[in-house]
């Protein structure tokens, strides 16, 4: 969708991005199979069914705003806000405006996973902490070793993925509770070059962290579909 702002084509999906929506199209073809036939009295099935579904939608979506993000980036060669042309002003908006939706997105995706996985796989973690994240899941499986198989690989991915994914929670905690992270950095810029015009925040790292926080969460959605695929089809 958005890459018509380019003059682009729509996305052909490949690579991560193409396996993570597979084994999710899979998990969900499968439950809409098991509906029809087993009319699923308890519409616990079908809560899978349109989870699932929502994840895809926020899977196209969170790309998409990654995506653009980067595109707008590119377009910033300036190295402060004052030495900006209107239309280098505009683009550097634009990055500002897709860069904040998609690590915000990128966060709420995973929680989304998290909650599906709690739920599919009977963890409980509501049980010791009432609003959880991805990651408290995550925590939950370590401790008990549940689910060893999926456990060690989404925490290899954690692991992995620590250093970007811990810059990308900074900048959505900022975000979310103080203030907007980039008005953060000039404030930051503030303290220590009052009256000279504010450096621009390191648009290509900020978009690396969001590329590398993007590998992770297509992943962790394609590991977590495929095991509660198998899982599922045992049990069914």
């Amino acid at each position: 969708m958005l890459r018509m702002i380019f003059d682009e084509q729509p996305r052909q999906a490949e690579g991560k991005l193409l396996s993570a929506m597979q084994a999710m199209e899979r998990f969900g073809r499968m439950l809409n199979k098991r509906i029809e036939r087993d009319s699923d009295s308890s519409h616990k099935l079908r809560k899978y069914e349109i989870w699932t579904l929502g994840l895809l939608a926020s899977l196209d979506e969170l790309e998409q705003s990654q995506y653009a993000s980067q595109k707008f980036a590119a377009k910033v060669t300036s190295g402060s806000v004052d030495a900006m042309s209107s239309s280098e002003r505009l683009d550097y908006n634009r990055y500002v405006y897709f860069d904040k939706n998609a690590f915000i997105r990128l966060f709420s995706i995973l929680d989304k996973l998290g909650t599906l996985l709690n739920d599919v796989l009977e963890l409980q973690t509501e049980r010791f902490k009432a609003h959880f994240s991805y990651f408290t899941v995550l925590r939950n499986m370590r401790q008990r070793n549940a689910h060893p198989e999926l456990m060690l690989a989404l925490n290899e991915l954690k692991e992995r993925y620590k250093e970007p994914m811990g810059r990308l929670r900074k900048r959505r905690n900022t975000e979310v509770h103080y203030m907007n992270s980039e008005m953060q950095d000039d404030l930051m810029q503030s303290h220590t070059a009052y009256g000279s015009g504010y450096r621009l925040e390191n648009l290509q790292a900020q978009s690396e962290d969001l590329r590398q926080g993007m590998d992770l969460v297509m992943e962790s959605l394609r590991l977590s579909f495929e095991y509660a695929e198998r899982r599922m089809r045992k049990r069914l």
